[in-house]
C-alpha cells in the first residue's frame, strides 16, 4: 500500500513542481485505501490493481461529470499498473456522520441527480460497467445469512417482521436496466455541515447498469419515507407497483447487509446508523 515517499514520487511524476506538504490517511474499505494529499487530492489504491477496472472508472467519471446535477470527483491522474486513481478532494462530511441532520431537503437535489445519470444512454456505459446479474433470491439469500450474525442486535419487538421478510419469496425482477452509482448511501453524499448543502457524490466503484430503483432504495433507507416521497416525485418517471415493491425489497436488504458489517468490521457508524432506521424500513416491527 501507499506510503509518503511513494505518494512524493506519484506527484513528483503526475503533477511536477508540487510538493507534498501533508498526508493524511482518510481510511481502508474491503477494496480500496486512501490517502488525502495537501488537503486537496485524493489517492486511491486498490488492495488488488486491476489496469482496465482504474481505465473504466476515470472514463465513466469522465461522462458521469458531463450529466451530473451534482459535483462527483475529477480525475487528476491514474496509475492504472498500480491500482491507483487519483481525484480532486469535494469539501464537505459524509451525510453518515451528521446523524441528527434533517435530511428531507436533500431529497429533492437527490431526486434530481439520480434522474440524470439514469437517464444516460445505456450504448455510452456498456463498455465502461457490467450490468449486474444477481437475481433478487440471491439478495434475499445473503440478506438471510447476514441475519444470522446480527439478529441479536435487532430488538425483539423489530424481529418478527424482518424474519417474516427473510422468509418471504423475493419480488418479481426489474425489466428496465439504467446506469446506476449501485452504492448510494449516506457515506457517499456529502455535504456542508452547517448548511447541509450538497457538495459532492464520491465513490463510483460499484457503479452499474442495474434496477434504477437501488439508487432510490438507499434514499429511502438512510433518509426515510418523507425523503423518499421527495425524491421520487423530482426523479420524475413513475414507479409503479412492482417497482415500489423492489425499492423496498433493497432497502431491507442492504439494511440488514450495513448492520452486519458494521459488526464485522467495527466501524459502529453502520450498524449504529441501521439500527436507527429499522424504524421505517420494518415498520410494523417497531409500533
Amino acid at each position: 500500500m501507499l506510503n509518503n515517499p511513494d505518494v512524493a514520487h506519484l506527484l513528483e511524476h503526475w503533477l511536477p513542481g508540487d510538493e507534498v506538504r501533508s498526508v493524511i490517511p482518510l481510511g481502508a474499505g474491503l477494496d480500496n485505501t486512501a490517502l488525502l494529499v495537501n488537503d486537496e487530492i485524493v489517492v486511491r489504491q486498490a488492495r488488488e490493481p486491476d489496469p482496465d477496472a482504474v481505465r473504466r472508472e476515470a472514463a465513466l467519471l469522465d461522462l458521469v461529470a458531463r450529466h451530473a446535477t451534482l459535483p462527483v470527483p475529477e480525475i487528476v491522474f491514474t496509475d492504472p499498473e498500480k491500482g491507483i486513481l487519483s481525484y480532486r478532494a469535494l469539501p464537505g462530511t459524509p451525510l453518515i456522520d451528521i446523524p441528527d441532520a434533517d435530511s428531507t431537503a436533500l431529497a429533492e437535489p437527490l431526486g434530481t441527480f439520480i434522474a440524470a445519470i439514469h437517464a444516460i444512454p445505456r450504448a455510452d456505459v456498456e463498455h465502461l460497467v457490467a450490468p449486474e446479474v444477481d437475481l433478487l433470491s440471491e439478495w434475499l439469500d445473503e440478506a438471510r445469512a447476514g441475519y444470522e450474525q446480527v439478529g441479536s442486535l435487532i430488538p425483539a419487538s423489530a424481529r418478527a417482521e424482518v424474519e417474516a421478510f427473510l422468509h418471504a419469496p423475493p419480488p418479481s425482477e426489474a425489466k428496465r436496466l439504467t446506469l446506476c452509482h449501485n452504492d448510494f448511501g449516506a457515506e457517499h453524499i456529502l455535504v456542508d455541515p452547517d448548511t447541509l448543502h450538497i457538495t459532492g457524490i464520491i465513490d463510483w466503484s460499484d457503479a452499474s447498469i442495474t434496477d434504477p430503483v437501488r439508487d432510490l432504495a438507499l434514499v429511502y433507507r438512510d433518509l426515510g419515507p418523507d425523503a423518499l416521497d421527495r425524491a421520487v416525485a423530482a426523479y420524475r418517471t413513475a414507479l409503479t407497483d412492482a417497482d415500489m415493491r423492489r425499492l423496498v425489497f433493497h432497502a431491507r436488504c442492504k439494511l440488514i447487509e450495513d448492520l452486519a458489517y458494521g459488526l464485522e468490521s467495527g466501524q459502529t457508524r453502520y450498524a449504529d446508523t441501521a439500527l436507527a432506521h429499522l424504524e421505517w424500513i420494518f415498520p410494523s416491527g417497531t409500533t
